[in-house]
């Protein structure tokens, strides 16, 4: 069940079935999607990609959860496990990136890698910091790039306000920074009960203080992409 003062505030949204979202996280059902590297190609997978995401042409969804761990492909990063939300700025940066040649581009709260091998993927010609404050998070981020093969990217591990000397520099910004974790009900039962809105309000002044410490980095007319 949904925490109640979430549900609270999404009863006034119109067109939400509120019943109907609350079965669907009480179902405990869960969906697995992988991405593809499109710079490695394994001769075969150990399963198909008869499902794709529709908004990641290179990416599907499977019908089980497999045991990745077994899988030597994982380990040399011939595809990357990833929630199909967090996909979607593949279209995004379609519709908003057409000349990928030389960019600069910052992702400020990089790890553990996800939507950094997605960016590596789309920026493979120009040079990708990937940025993780929280230092145990960073070498994880470190292993997943690495093991992605993606050459062009610089791991960094500083707080988003040391980007400010940067001024004007990065062509294209991902912001994914931290948040309440509602995302993750589905996933683990203990993120519903470690919610709040008094957690909520915390964690939207620490992404106040993200963007405004970034933001000075980001060129004139350039793209910030917030998830």
């Amino acid at each position: 069940m949904l925490p109640q003062a979430l549900q609270d505030r999404l009863a006034s949204l119109p067109q939400l079935d509120l019943a109907a979202l609350n079965a669907l996280h009480a179902s405990g059902e869960q969906v697995t999607s992988i991405r593809r590297n499109l710079f490695k190609q394994p001769e075969a997978y150990s399963f198909s990609f008869d499902a794709p995401v529709p908004w990641c042409a290179h990416a599907a969804y499977l019908p089980e959860r497999p045991f990745f761990t077994f899988d030597p492909l994982l380990h040399a990063g011939a595809y990357y496990v990833q929630d199909a939300s967090s996909m979607c700025i593949w279209t995004a940066l379609t519709q908003v990136v057409k000349e990928t040649k030389g960019l600069k581009v910052l992702d400020l709260c990089a790890a553990p890698g996800g939507k950094t091998t997605l960016l590596a993927d789309y920026f493979h010609d120009g040079v990708l910091v990937a940025n993780e404050v929280i230092r145990s998070r960073a070498a994880i981020l470190v292993e997943n790039i690495t093991k992605w093969g993606a050459g062009h990217v610089i791991v960094t591990n500083n707080d988003p306000a040391d980007f400010t000397s940067l001024e004007n520099y990065f062509d294209v910004m991902l912001v994914d920074a931290p948040c309440s974790g509602s995302g993750l009900f589905r996933k683990d039962p203990d993120a519903v009960n470690e919610w709040s809105p008094e957690h909520v309000q915390l964690c939207s002044q620490r992404q106040q203080r993200i963007l405004g410490d970034a933001l000075p980095a980001l060129k004139p007319g350039g793209i910030l992409l917030y998830a």
